[in-house]
Parts: structure tokens; sequence; C-alpha cells
């Protein structure tokens, strides 16, 4: 597939009809997610917890009406951040997660977020790779995690 791809791809904003497609790119992208022993990777669950939070910073890429990439964004008033970003294994370097990221920047920044965080696996080299292309850098911070809730006991990841 050539470049051109990108450029008919369209970014809205993620709609119901869309959780199974999702899933889908999800299960590609992050095998983590067909890991039942990690309730936290329930990726139901994470897009029920989205559209209950901030559904307007949850977008899809569409191509010829197949939903080929996916986001999300958070914007807490202090900072925001990207989660879930997924392209389709057989479109990706044809530029759609780079605009994915862009779409999702542009709707954090018209809410005044004016910081970005993101979160990468530190076995994820290639994953890094592609945000410092786009302009992130690691910040000299340690990320702490607690699980709460139900998930208190579960291990952390």
């Amino acid at each position: 597939m050539s470049t051109s791809a990108a450029v008919s791809v369209s970014i809205r904003r993620f709609e119901a009809r869309d959780t199974d497609a999702v899933i889908a790119l999800w299960q590609e992208a992050f095998p983590e997610y067909r890991d039942a022993t990690k309730p936290q990777r329930n990726p139901r669950l994470s897009i029920a917890n989205k559209l209950a939070t901030q559904p307007e910073l949850f977008f899809v890429a569409v191509l010829d009406e197949r939903v080929v990439g996916s986001v999300m964004g958070g914007y807490d008033g202090h900072r925001g951040w990207l989660y879930s970003l997924a392209v389709d294994e057989s479109l990706r370097r044809h530029g759609i997660g780079s605009r994915l990221v862009a779409h999702v920047e542009a709707a954090l920044t018209a809410l005044g977020c004016s910081k970005l965080n993101l979160q990468v696996l530190s076995a994820k080299s290639e994953v890094r790779a592609f945000y410092e292309a786009l302009g992130y850098r690691a910040d000299a911070v340690v990320s702490l995690g607690k699980r709460l809730g139900e998930l208190a006991d579960s291990s952390a990841g």
C-alpha cells in the first residue's frame, strides 16, 4: 500500500458500533489485551470507562468504512494523556499513527492543555522511537502505579 492510504483515512470520534473493530485492533497491537490473567487489560472495560469519561477524546481512523486505527486522550485540567494508539498492522508506516497523534494533540490543545504525557512499555523500543520522531522526549521522572478497587491485588502491568 502506498503512503496515499494516510491521505484517504478520515478521523472521527469513536462510536459504539466501532467497539468490535477497536477491540480486534487492540488485541493485534497490544498482545496483553489477549491475556485473561490480566483483568486490568480488559478492552471492553477500557472502552466503557472511556465512554464514561471524556468520550469526545476517543478517536478512530477509518479507511473505506473500516476502522484501521484508534487513539484516546485525557485531560485533567493540568496535563493531558495519550493512550491506546493503535494502527492496523498492514497499514503501519503510512502516516496513520502520526495523524491520530496530531488529531488528539489538537483536541487537547483546544481544551487548553499545554503538556501531553504518554507511557511506553520499556521493552517496546520501536514504539518509543515512533514517539521520539514526533517530538516526544523522556521526562526525568519515575512512573509509579497502584491498583485500586477490585484490581488492588493484581500484579503491576
